[in-house]
């Protein structure tokens, strides 16, 4: 088997430590879960392949390479949610055209002005979900302000409705928005998984040593091959999905990270 992604990060003290601790117990999945695909839109994946270092040039918040290196994890996790009837929930973020309600994202980043100001030639919508994993009509889309999923938004509400008492986190950053989601579902009392290839992040060290802290303290951080499994082992039709309206056009949209 081999050593969690973290390994590399860490200092022997630090891997003696969570050897004798307690931490990191497996929690398992629960009986009843969403698959949560956190801001997989273009702001963070840019329209195509590109190293990092390019294409953060284009879209500040891209994660480059490593979210195309992650998308054929994502689809595979969402083909067999849907076949199988489990919701797929997206986030993605939602700004006023004048991004006055960017608030405190405008204090941290010397090019916030960004969100408001240009667009690629393309003219593409950061927020835009990536065409190769684009919500179906029976999949819920869920518009945030601030990192988390749960923050001032519907999710868990909408989670009360389909009866879950899990979810499988999937997408970026896992630094950022994944993590914050994760930390407000260990709040509610949700059990926890993470598809491991299916999160990604611009910073290669932040993207694992917060794989080894969720994993840790507040979730599984498991093998995608483990979630599909598991899926598998579930009974078909279980929830009471949206029956198929397309979803209602989008507010313009600036980037949120």
């Amino acid at each position: 088997m081999s050593e969690p992604i973290w390994n590399k990060f860490l200092t022997e003290r630090d891997k003696a430590v969570f050897a004798t601790s307690g931490y990191g117990a497996r929690g398992g999945f629960g009986k009843r879960p969403a698959l949560l695909i956190i801001d997989v839109n273009y702001a963070f994946c840019d329209e195509r392949p590109m190293p990092i270092l390019e294409s953060i040039k284009r879209w500040r918040n891209s994660c480059g390479e490593d979210a195309w290196v992650a998308m054929p994890y994502l689809k595979t996790l969402i083909e067999k949610a849907r076949a199988k009837g489990i919701p797929v929930i997206y986030t993605t973020g939602v700004r006023r055209e004048d991004n006055w309600d960017g608030g405190s994202w405008n204090w941290k980043n010397s090019r916030s002005d960004e969100d408001r100001s240009s667009r690629p030639a393309t003219n593409v919508d950061g927020n835009d979900i990536v065409a190769e994993i684009a919500p179906a009509v029976q999949d819920i889309v869920v518009l945030k302000q601030k990192p988390s999923g749960f923050f001032g938004t519907n999710m868990a509400s909408y989670l009360t409705l389909l009866g879950c008492d899990s979810v499988i986190v999937t997408g970026t950053t896992t630094s950022g928005c994944v993590r914050a989601t994760v930390l407000d579902a260990f709040s509610l009392n949700y059990r926890i998984a993470l598809a491991e290839e299916a999160c990604f992040d611009r910073s290669q060290a932040s993207h694992a040593i917060n794989l080894c802290d969720m994993n840790a303290k507040y979730a599984d951080v498991v093998k995608t091959s483990e979630v599909l499994a598991f899926f598998d082992s579930l009974p078909d039709s279980m929830f009471d999905l949206p029956k198929g309206s397309a979803p209602a056009p989008k507010p313009k949209l600036a980037a949120n990270f």
